[in-house]
């Protein structure tokens, strides 16, 4: 039978530490008490632990492993993100390492601790950055290169690349405003999102603009699957028959809205603003996907690249991974609006 092979995680769980630490006394770098690195130091020798040969070069920099963190990979935002950061990257004899931190960023910890066992050279945080702080310390203790690349960042440490999400729902706004529609609701999104935050912002700051009413019972908070989107937009529009148009959260919540309305006995477009009981209802979603073309009418978005966000993101970690000590630099992706025939 073979042995089992002994991994970083098996020497932290052996000297009560976490991953970090050790890596920190395999490194030779950052504060560690003599005690602590003593007692690392006996976890390796008593299980005889060999790092492998991504851990051993991470005192050199040299793996050529970028860890990325998102929430949900399969959510299109961050597939078409990560599609981005591989173009680059890639073109740098880099190769991406995939975690996820869960809808809640409840995980984070545990895909840090498993980019830092790979002997990832940076990491690209893609989602989950309001449980991030103390992460931006580990990193800087591990002298590993990590920045920010997602929907909304609260982590004024680091650099980030991220949609102007306020400016987004301006723009929305804005353009259902200019079609002829005052009575505009909002579904979806969850209540602790800093992303959703900033475009609720963007679309009642341009509802005060134009001396539009703003009632709370018109912003809905939800989970993220379409059904429930379709059960809300349904009950929404039989107990406020006169909104005329709804503003998505993003391209699954705006799907959602599509086939609720049509079971509401609305449709999507924007005909009938004048009409009391109009039985078209604009909706504009944010951010875009392919399936956007396929329902009838296609679903107008705006969006800001999610590809070029990665693209960005790369780029700017590369230039971070040669300059350690640069000063931090926000950047935003302007949006675009794509004007299709459901508003």
């Amino acid at each position: 039978m073979s042995q089992k092979k002994i991994t970083i995680n098996d020497v932290a769980d052996e000297a009560g530490v976490s991953v970090t630490t050790v890596s920190l006394v395999l490194s030779g770098k950052g504060r560690i008490s003599a005690a602590t690195a003593e007692r690392v130091s006996q976890a390796v020798r008593m299980l005889g632990f060999i790092p492998n040969r991504s851990a051993s070069m991470l005192r050199g920099g040299t793996s050529g492993v970028i860890g990325v963190i998102v929430r949900d990979i399969s959510h299109p935002f961050y597939a078409e993100m990560i599609a981005g950061l591989s173009e680059v990257l890639e073109q740098q004899g880099k190769v991406l390492f995939l975690t996820q931190s869960g809808q809640r960023g409840e995980h984070i910890d545990r895909c840090f601790d498993t980019l830092v066992a790979q002997g990832a050279e940076g990491i690209v945080l893609g989602g989950g950055a309001e449980n991030a702080s103390h992460l931006v310390i580990k990193a800087r203790e591990l002298e590993m290169a990590m920045i920010c690349a997602s929907r909304a960042s609260s982590l004024d440490e680091l650099d980030a690349i991220r949609p102007d999400n306020f400016h987004a729902a301006q723009m929305a706004t804005e353009y259902l405003i200019r079609r002829g529609h005052h009575c505009i609701a909002w579904i979806g999104g969850a209540g602790s999102s800093l992303t959703r935050a900033e475009r609720i912002g963007g679309y009642c700051a341009s509802l005060l603009q134009y001396g539009l009413p703003f009632r709370n019972e018109w912003i809905i908070e939800s989970a993220p699957e379409q059904r429930d989107m379709a059960t809300l937009t349904e009950r929404l529009m039989h107990q406020h028959p006169t909104l005329t148009a709804i503003l998505c959260h993003n391209a699954t919540v705006a799907l959602g809205c599509y086939f609720g309305l049509q079971r509401s006995g609305r449709t999507p477009g924007n005909g009938a603003v004048d009409s009391y009981y109009g039985q078209q209802v604009a909706l504009v979603g944010f951010g875009d996907v392919p399936a956007a073309e396929m329902t009838d009418p296609p679903l107008t978005f705006v969006t800001s690249s999610a590809r070029e966000i990665g693209r960005s993101a790369a780029r700017k970690l590369v230039q971070r991974m040669a300059d350690p000590g640069g000063p931090i630099q926000n950047t935003i992706v302007p949006p675009v609006l794509i004007e299709r025939g459901s508003a």
